[in-house]
């Protein structure tokens, strides 16, 4: 009888301890019941249905017809929500440590509530970017092709998730189109009406960056932090402001960096590959070379930092 070509035995006792270790560092559970965490792919699905219940008849299955929308609307979103429960249970039950009960439920029922609003921002969103290219030809063009606006579906329903203290669920979404997109926009950022991003790839949004009505971005933009507090320790302090305020109806052209609690005031234009970590007034236009000269009294950052 001819030897393995591969020792997987071996390989799968190794894995079995590594993973035995890293579990007792990090006082998690065997999980001899099941899975303890949120499931990256049926966040996925669960995503890819409130899509098409949002949009149905241009996210949703091909074949459906209008006069059947609602049925269609009401069976995927049942579905979709059950689904959502099971991850809110899972989410609740490892990062706050309280029993399972009806909070879970009830989170969900708050979730499905706010879907409205979320799809009416969605809409101002869609309109902006129809309104803000000349290169779009019709709305369905911008919903069903656009980078910037796949990102803000997600980041809409990321939110929501993030503002109901389910930071990890939220986390799992946005993440989802940051792969799809190269958009990272953090659950956490807040962004008003009428948000349109150009092109979109590498874009950062920092987690408590404020963003107006009908502000306008293009790729490369980040809005990052300066610096991080630390304690008395030495250990970083969460949930600092350290992120940009962008003031209603602002434009940051592209590869322009902007960094720390600042902010741009109404109106204001950032132009591309601006290095910022001043606050600007409403209606500034700013450029390269007057960014160089108001920031000269002050230290800059060598390096963004996001997180």
């Amino acid at each position: 009888m001819a030897a393995p070509v591969f020792d997987i035995g071996k390989v799968v006792q190794s894995l079995h301890g590594v993973r035995a270790e890293w579990r007792a560092a990090q006082g998690r559970s065997s999980e001899p019941g099941g899975r303890e965490f949120p499931s990256r792919n049926a966040l996925a699905g669960i995503v890819e249905s409130l899509k098409g219940v949002l949009f149905p008849m241009r996210l949703g299955p091909v074949d459906l017809r209008q006069e059947s929308e609602d049925f269609y609307v009401g069976y995927t979103l049942d579905a979709a929500l059950h689904g959502l429960l099971a991850q809110v249970r899972l989410e609740l039950r490892l990062v706050e440590d309280v029993p399972v009960g009806t909070q879970p439920t009830q989170v969900v029922q708050q979730f499905a509530q706010a879907l409205p609003g979320i799809r009416r921002l969605l809409d101002s969103d869609v309109l902006a970017a129809f309104h803000g290219d000349p290169a779009a030809r019709s709305v369905d063009e911008v919903l069903l092709c656009y980078p910037g606006i796949l990102a803000m579906l997600h980041h809409r329903l990321a939110h929501q998730l993030y503002r109901q203290g389910l930071p990890l669920l939220a986390r799992i979404v946005a993440e989802l189109a940051h792969s799809a997109t190269g958009i990272d926009i953090h659950p956490g950022a807040s962004i008003g009406p009428g948000f349109f991003i150009d092109h979109g790839t590498g874009v950062v949004i920092g987690e408590t960056a404020r963003i107006g009505q009908r502000v306008r971005i293009y790729q490369n933009v980040t809005l990052g932090a300066k610096r991080f507090s630390t304690d008395a320790q030495g250990h970083l302090e969460k949930g600092q402001p350290r992120h940009p305020i962008v003031e209603d109806d602002v434009v940051i052209y592209a590869g322009a960096t902007v960094l720390g609690r600042v902010t741009l005031g109404q109106g204001a234009s950032i132009g591309g590959n601006v290095w910022l970590t001043h606050s600007v007034p409403p209606g500034a236009h700013i450029t390269q070379a007057r960014a160089e000269q108001a920031q000269a009294p002050h230290q800059v950052s060598l390096s963004p930092v996001t997180t």
